[in-house]
C-alpha cells in the first residue's frame, strides 16, 4: 500500500484542522497531534511511518527538537519540517543540525509550505527505496551467499563474520582470477557495519594508467585539458562505505605514493586542487598477483602493501576445494532454471566424474559459466553431458629425479599446481625448513613463507 502519511504536531487546533484539511485535499492521509505524548503515540505505538513529519517548535509537554532527537532511531526514514516563531534562529540551526529537511517561520503561506512538504516526500521516498535496495543486497550477499562446506570456506566464512562486527580500514584479498574475490567484498560490505553507505568498485588494470589519479581523487575544472567542470573522485563517493579496488597490483608507483597518503589519513587533494577532502571508509584491495614478490621486484611499494595488508584473507583456487563442487553445480543449475525457465534436475554421474577430474583454472566464474551454458542449451530435465566441452586433460603427473623435478607441459597441470609442486619438493629436501628452501630456490625467506602460507603447506621452523 502507498504510504502518504503526513503527522502534523501543532498545538494550536486552528492551524492544525487548517493544515490537515489542506493536505488531505492534496492526497495526504494528514493525522494531527497537539501534543508531542499524542505524537508519540502515533510514531511508536500505532506504528504510522509517515512520510513527512511537520511540527511546531514548542509544544506543552516540551521541545520539539529533544523529542526529533529521542525518536528519530525508530522513524529513521522520515524527514522533518518544522514550524517556528520569531527569534528561534538557533533552534532553527540545531533542527539541522539533527537531520531536519527544513523549517518555515509562522505565518506559512501554504503555497510554499506544500512546496517543501512535496520536496521532504521526494527525499524521503528516496531514502526508503535506498534502504530496500540495500536490504535486499544485504539478503542476497548475507555470508551463506559464499557456498561450501569445505574447511577453507568454513574458515573464510568465520573471518567475514568477524570483520563484519568491526570497523576496519583495509584489507587485502588475494585468489586467482575467478575465485570470487568481488562476492567476499560484497559480503563484507553488505554484512557489515557500513551497509547501508556505498559500495564503489575500480579495477585498477580497466582504466588507462594516465585517467586513474582523476577516476581516484577527482579534479577541479581546469585542472587539465578538457577538464570542464569538478569532478568528484570515487574516494569521495564512497565516503561513509567501502571502496573495492580490484587488481591493486596494477597502479603504478606514483599513484601508489598518492594512495598511500590517502589510506594513511584518510585525507586527499582532487587532481589541481589546494583544499584537503577527509572521508571516512573502508578499503578493500583485491588481486591475483604475488603482492610480496611485486615487492620484493620493486613494484610494489612495501609501505602500501603493509598498508593495506591490516587483514588478508585467502580465496582457495577451486581445485583445492572440490568437495564443494557439488554444492556449487546444484546451486548455479538453481539460478540458471530460475533464469531460463527451464526444469534440469538430473545430474549424471558421468557428468560428475568429468567436473570432479577437472581442474578449473578458471575457478568459480569458469564453473558457473559451464552449468549456465548446459542449462540454457538442455531440452530435459537431464543434464546434457555433450554441452559440457572441457577440455580433455590427460592425467600424466609430474615425476622427481634426484637432480631435479620433471614437470610435464602437457596441460596437466596449472602454473599454480607447478609452482606449488616445486615448493613441496624444495622444502621436503631441505628438512622442512623455509631458509633452506628459500635458498635452493634463490628466493627471500619472506617471499617463500607467503608462497607456503598460500599453498597451505606445513613446514617444520624458519
Amino acid at each position: 500500500m502507498h504510504n502518504n502519511n503526513l503527522l502534523i504536531i501543532e498545538d494550536e487546533a486552528l492551524l492544525g484542522n487548517e493544515l490537515a484539511r489542506f493536505f488531505n485535499k492534496q492526497a495526504w492521509n494528514a493525522v494531527v497531534a497537539d501534543t508531542l505524548a499524542k505524537a508519540e503515540h502515533q510514531l511508536i505505538d500505532l506504528a504510522l511511518e509517515p512520510l513527512v513529519v511537520l511540527s511546531d517548535m514548542n509544544l506543552p509537554d516540551g521541545n520539539a527538537l529533544d523529542f526529533l532527537e529521542k525518536v528519530r532511531q525508530n522513524i529513521a526514514h522520515s524527514e522533518w519540517l518544522f514550524l517556528t516563531g520569531y527569534g528561534t534562529v538557533a533552534d532553527s540551526v540545531k533542527a539541522l543540525r539533527l537531520g531536519a529537511y527544513d523549517f518555515l517561520e509562522k505565518p506559512c503561506d501554504l503555497d510554499r509550505l506544500n512546496m517543501l512538504v512535496e520536496g521532504a516526500a521526494r527525499s524521503a521516498r528516496a531514502q526508503r527505496r535506498l534502504f530496500q535496495e540495500t536490504d535486499l543486497k544485504h539478503n542476497r550477499y548475507s555470508i551463506d551467499a559464499l557456498i561450501g562446506s569445505s574447511p577453507q570456506i568454513q574458515t573464510l566464512k568465520e573471518m567475514i563474520g568477524q570483520l563484519a562486527k568491526v570497523r576496519f580500514s583495509s584489507l587485502v584479498i588475494t585468489g586467482e582470477t575467478g575465485s570470487g574475490k568481488g562476492l567476499v567484498t560484497r559480503l563484507l560490505h553488505y554484512s557489515g557495519l557500513r551497509a547501508q553507505g556505498p559500495l564503489i568498485e575500480l579495477n585498477c588494470a580497466a582504466i588507462p594508467k594516465d585517467l586513474l589519479e582523476s577516476e581516484l581523487f577527482g579534479h577541479e575544472a581546469g585542472a587539465f585539458t578538457g577538464a570542464k567542470k569538478r569532478r568528484h573522485g570515487l574516494l569521495e563517493q564512497a565516503n561513509s562505505g567501502t571502496l573495492f579496488l580490484d587488481e591493486i597490483g596494477e597502479l603504478d608507483l606514483d599513484l601508489q605514493g598518492k594512495l598511500l597518503k590517502a589510506v594513511e589519513e584518510f585525507k586527499f587533494r582532487r587532481v589541481g586542487g589546494e583544499r584537503e577532502i577527509s572521508v571516512d571508509l573502508q578499503i578493500v584491495a583485491a588481486t591475483n598477483r604475488d603482492l610480496l614478490e611485486s615487492v620484493e621486484k620493486g613494484n610494489f611499494r612495501r609501505d602500501l602493501y603493509h598498508r593495506l595488508n591490516v587483514v588478508n584473507l585467502h580465496i582457495p583456487p577451486l581445485r583445492e576445494r572440490k568437495e564443494d563442487l557439488r554444492e556449487l553445480v546444484w546451486q548455479f543449475i538453481a539460478e540458471g532454471n530460475a533464469r531460463t525457465g527451464k526444469n534440469l534436475a538430473i545430474v549424471p554421474e558421468s557428468v560428475w566424474r568429468k567436473l570432479e577430474a577437472y581442474d578449473w583454472p578458471g575457478n568459480i566464474r569458469e564453473l558457473h559459466n559451464v552449468i549456465e551454458r548446459c542449462v540454457l542449451l538442455s531440452d530435459s530435465e537431464v543434464f546434457p553431458e555433450h554441452w559440457l566441452q572441457l577440455p580433455n586433460l590427460p592425467s600424466t603427473k609430474s615425476s622427481i629425479r634426484e637432480d631435479g623435478i620433471f614437470i610435464p607441459l602437457d596441460g596437466s597441470l596449472s602454473l599454480q599446481d607447478i609452482e606449488k609442486r616445486i615448493i613441496e619438493e624444495a622444502l621436503n629436501r631441505s628438512g622442512m625448513n623455509v631458509t633452506a628452501a628459500a635458498r635452493l630456490l634463490k628466493a627471500t625467506r619472506e617471499t617463500l613463507r607467503y608462497r607456503v602460507q598460500k599453498h597451505h603447506l606445513k613446514y617444520i621452523n624458519e
